[in-house]
């Protein structure tokens, strides 16, 4: 009994629909002219870029490999998917948004692509999501709020897009996020205070926005290990808890007064710049 068990599944085989979906796939974003093409005249486990555990599709890698056109949305019907990459291609339109109602996915790379639209809600779906990926396409309107319930999220790179309006309350409730790259959108409204409470933050990126107002306490970001903030519209910040942020070797100007306060002696790169340099300039630089 236990062979005939194993042998069931180290031969299964993927099933219907989900081969189904592969081949949508595969039309939709006219893979006959993909880089690395699929045979199908062998079995799936040898396509490019597919990955198999028991007989069920768990990953898609399929970046930078001339992928043109859309993602269908039989995409949901791959529903074993972990991790879903398709960066650096020339694919358009609407998040595919059937990628968060798969209940198994943990990371999307659609980053570096021509998308368009904005974020869908039903990304509060996506509750096992660890990463998404989503820089250098054409994304705008606001983040949902409803993002704050993808509690394991660690990753959230958002670069590069169009994104606007202020900051939601919910993107403080991801107390796991390692990583929050909003940088160059046009995000605006004061950075909240409860900023500090993503404690497990090392990289903080906002630079090249809209926002304003004073910086506020960073001093329980203990794990913050890059910061830039430049390029905004901050008038002010708060100089405590930079201070208290020891670790990090930076020179703080304020241009305002011509203040310079020194602080600590590791090596790591923060700039604070003001974009309204003619009114309340706030400029941080390093010097190595």
């Amino acid at each position: 009994m236990i062979v005939l068990l194993m042998s069931s599944s180290i031969f299964a085989s993927v099933s219907i629909n989900e081969k189904n979906a592969l081949l949508d796939l595969y039309t939709a974003t006219n893979g006959d002219n993909w880089t690395n093409k699929w045979d199908f005249n062998k079995p799936v486990s040898t396509w490019y870029g597919v990955t198999l555990v028991e007989g069920k599709i768990v990953g898609l890698n399929l970046s930078s490999n001339n992928l043109v056109g859309t993602i269908p949305s039989s995409i949901q019907d791959l529903k074993y998917l972990e991790s879903f990459n398709v960066f650096k291609n020339n694919l358009k339109g609407q998040f595919p948004s059937e990628l968060f109602k798969i209940p198994t996915i943990k990371h999307i790379n659609i980053s570096f692509n021509s998308f368009t639209g904005h974020l869908p809600e039903s990304i509060s779906l996506a509750t096992s999501l660890v990463s998404l990926e989503l820089f250098m396409n054409k994304f705008s309107g606001n983040l949902p709020n409803n993002i704050g319930g993808l509690k394991n999220l660690e990753v959230l790179s958002l670069f590069n897009n169009n994104f606007e309006g202020a900051l939601p309350q919910g993107l403080y409730n991801l107390k796991n996020l390692k990583e929050l790259l909003l940088n160059s959108n046009l995000f605006e409204g004061e950075l909240d205070e409860n900023i500090a409470s993503l404690t497990k933050l090392e990289n903080l990126s906002l630079f090249d926005n809209q926002l304003k107002g004073t910086i506020p306490s960073l001093e329980k970001l203990t794990k913050l290990s890059a910061l830039n903030l430049s390029l905004n519209n901050f008038v002010d910040f708060t100089d405590a808890s930079l201070v208290n942020l020891d670790r990090f070797k930076l020179q703080m100007y304020k241009n305002k007064n011509k203040d310079k306060i020194l602080l600590g002696d590791k090596e790591t790169t923060i700039i604070v710049a003001n974009k309204s340099l003619r009114e309340n300039p706030v400029t941080l630089s390093i010097k190595e």
